[in-house]
């Protein structure tokens, strides 16, 4: 592989039910960061149904060109047929680095890029920077559970790959000043994977607030003892327009669906407020929400793990302490 032609900083936008996604802007904005560090282009790849329409936002958000691939045959996400056209945009325009956001589409669809690419791939990227000594990518991600910061590069392989976590950088400004390329890219009957077939899309009503972008959360655990007894947790988070979150435990006994957990074998997190109630604070939970600006932890056992990452602690019986709240919070 010959390094040297693979230029330029490349951003998959993601796009569900007709918007783009937030964290696509947070990538154009630190894509922008890294493109100028490089001194090279910054591109978006926009893939769908419809998606012409947002060229021009994506231009004037950062981008010197727009690699746009609009057909009807894909207006539904499947992971195979997408995969098959980022595999041959990214033979056409050799991107040095290609990031995308380390959601459930980044990561089902980048692994497979990767893989066929023969490329390396660093998952939940926490930050992104170029070695002023040799110009690769640091890619940094947490790593041993969270305990420590891994700083990863790929020095053999193009393009550097990496997704990245939602609101670990602020979302790209409007320059209405701004102008730039949008390239269509056509794709070939070969690229659609005929042995999937779309069939829906069913939402979780239990959710009303998206885990990943919500700004409050508040998450249970096993100290709740049942499933009714998750009742107080969405009474407390509708109080506050927060989103339900739970500890893996909760998941795996039935309580609630998978769409509701945080930590490091699901969701990542990190809103304004984590209210963790009931949960001792396992590794593996804090690697998905120590994040998080401030943490408030209410649990009985003054000794639980969480209060070493809480900003505040109320040591205490949550059946007593969380309707106190909710009283408190009606007023």
């Amino acid at each position: 592989m010959d390094l040297k032609e693979y230029k330029g900083v490349l951003v998959y936008i993601e796009t569900r039910f007709g918007k783009i996604e937030k964290v696509s802007f947070e990538l154009l904005n630190k894509g922008r960061e890294l493109a100028d560090k490089k001194r090279v282009d910054l591109t978006s790849l926009i893939i769908g149904y419809d998606v012409e329409k947002f060229s021009d936002e994506l231009i004037k958000k950062g981008s010197d060109k727009v690699i746009l691939v609009d057909d009807e045959r894909l207006k539904d996400f499947v992971d195979s047929t997408y995969s098959n056209i980022v595999v041959d945009v990214v033979k056409k325009y050799k991107p040095e680095i290609f990031i995308a956001g380390s959601t459930n589409i980044g990561r089902s669809l980048f692994p497979r890029v990767s893989a066929k690419l023969l490329t390396g791939l660093t998952a939940d990227c926490t930050e992104l920077d170029i070695d002023p000594e040799d110009g690769k990518l640091l890619q940094t991600r947490p790593a041993a559970g969270g305990s420590i910061m891994a700083t990863i590069v790929t020095p053999n392989r193009r393009p550097q790959m990496a997704t990245v976590r939602h609101k670990v950088f602020k979302e790209a400004i409007m320059d209405p000043k701004r102008t730039g390329i949008v390239e269509r890219f056509s794709i070939e009957e070969r690229m659609i994977d005929k042995r999937v077939e779309y069939l829906g899309f069913e939402k979780d009503e239990t959710q009303t607030v998206n885990l990943s972008d919500a700004d409050i959360i508040v998450s249970g655990g096993r100290g709740l003892k049942s499933k009714d007894n998750f009742s107080l947790i969405f009474e407390l988070a509708g109080l506050l327009n927060g989103a339900v979150g739970a500890s893996r435990p909760c998941i795996d006994d039935g309580w609630l669906p998978f769409s509701h957990q945080v930590g490091q074998t699901g969701k990542t997190v990190s809103p304004k407020l984590y209210l963790a109630v009931g949960i001792s604070g396992a590794i593996q939970h804090l690697a998905g929400m120590k994040s998080s600006e401030t943490i408030i932890a209410i649990n009985k056992d003054p000794n639980s793990p969480i209060f070493q990452v809480a900003d505040y602690g109320i040591v205490g019986d949550l059946f007593e302490v969380v309707p106190l709240l909710i009283k408190k919070l009606k007023r």
